[in-house]
């Protein structure tokens, strides 16, 4: 595998979970751009504490990073991270098929969840980072089924490259790209280009929080990357974490 510079990878067979290893690697000294990937997770996790399904197959990996910015800034590496693998995924995948994101942190094939995020940081004093974690995971040959947003793999969509190596090697070309385009123009060229992509936008979306929710039309991804929900009495709503769902109107 030809990995971009700067990146260094880390093969397992199997670990817990990529991001626990890589944390406690980031704790030990590894240097930013270490990847760790595993053949195989036994306790793999996804956003809000969630377990992710991880049996042997798909792609499993965790990149260590040290941006220099705040915590709250190093929440833009979830879309940073969303745009690079919709920009690979839609290299391998034939011309007419959709590949999109769903806010905050899905990567979609024909509007089913292909691939999640999970960012996880530690800070210095200053309140800078210590370390930033961007653990991927991806549905190359099987995904889970029943779930409560529908789930597919690049296998199922009839993608005929989906060898984990190459996808892997072409999502880090992209996402060098875009922590490249980052680090010169700020996030509002993120934000636009995750925008282009998203599914949603202009719709009535219905937002879960735990037990709460929210309707309204999806209008506007915030600066700091908060879903900007247009609610029936004309006003707006900024939400900052919840899974979002289409909302059939009859």
């Amino acid at each position: 595998m030809r990995l971009p510079p700067g990146f260094n990878l880390v093969s397992l067979e199997k670990v817990d979970s990529t991001n626990s290893e890589a944390r406690r690697r980031a704790e030990m000294g590894a240097s930013a751009g270490t990847i760790v990937q595993a053949l195989e997770q036994t306790r793999g996790r996804g956003s809000r504490g969630r377990q992710w399904t991880s049996p042997k197959g798909n792609l499993y990996f965790s990149i260590i990073l040290n941006p220099n910015c705040s915590i709250s800034k190093c929440l833009e590496f979830t879309f940073i991270t969303s745009v690079a693998m919709c920009d690979a995924l839609a290299a391998k995948v034939s011309p007419m098929t959709e590949v999109s994101v769903k806010w905050p942190n899905d990567v979609l094939i024909n509007r089913r969840k292909v691939s999640g995020i999970l960012l996880e940081s530690a800070n210095n004093p200053n309140g800078l980072l210590k370390w930033l974690i961007v653990g991927i995971g991806l549905n190359v040959v099987s995904f889970p089924k029943n779930t409560e947003y529908p789930a597919t793999s690049l296998e199922f969509e009839g993608t005929m490259d989906s060898v984990r190596d190459n996808t892997l090697e072409l999502f880090l070309r992209h996402f060098k790209r875009w922590i490249d385009v980052w680090e010169n123009e700020g996030f509002s060229s993120i934000r636009q280009e995750w925008l282009s992509r998203a599914i949603g936008l202009g719709q009535q979306v219905r937002v879960k929080i735990s037990e709460n929710q929210y309707e309204g039309k999806f209008i506007d991804l915030g600066s700091d990357g908060s879903l900007i929900l247009e609610i029936a009495s004309g006003e707006t709503v900024s939400v900052l974490t919840g899974d979002v769902f289409p909302l059939d109107v009859t």
